[in-house]
């Protein structure tokens, strides 16, 4: 799998350096106006009629090919391989519980001891009795 991700990246790479030399190499639309008054532009490497028809076919191919071999690419990338045995890809498992400690020093642990009564706790006044709060002036 790696050998293929790296012949599809090559052929990336050659295409996208491909796409930047035609486009480069490419006239704008304001250069046939030039060989329309008689420049010469037009006895150029691809005939009369210009190189308009090849140049942009070729660009068209080479982007196609590009935009292939980055889907692959991307597909390659997010393929997830086979389990490898690893820890981290398992689920998660539960902690083991701690082994509760004997307790020797409370007085629950006594046999006939009296377990002392928590002392009562006052509930807050509410306040729209108005106990608790400073007059105003």
């Amino acid at each position: 799998m790696n050998l293929l991700a790296n012949v599809v990246l090559t052929v990336q790479i050659l295409s996208a350096l491909g796409v930047i030399g035609l486009v480069l190499i490419q006239h704008g639309k304001g250069a046939d106006m030039g060989a329309a008054f008689g420049s010469g532009g037009s006895g150029s490497l691809f005939g009369a009629t210009g190189g308009a028809n090849f140049l942009s076919r070729s660009t068209a191919a080479l982007a196609a090919v590009f935009f292939v071999c980055t889907l692959a690419l991307a597909y390659m990338g997010n393929a997830r391989p086979a389990s490898t045995g690893s820890v981290l890809e398992g689920p998660a498992a539960a902690a083991p519980a701690a082994p509760a400690a004997p307790d020797t020093g409370s007085a629950a642990a006594i046999p006939g001891a009296a377990t002392p009564a928590a002392p009562a706790v006052q509930a807050p006044a509410s306040a729209s009795s108005g106990a608790g709060q400073t007059p105003a002036k």
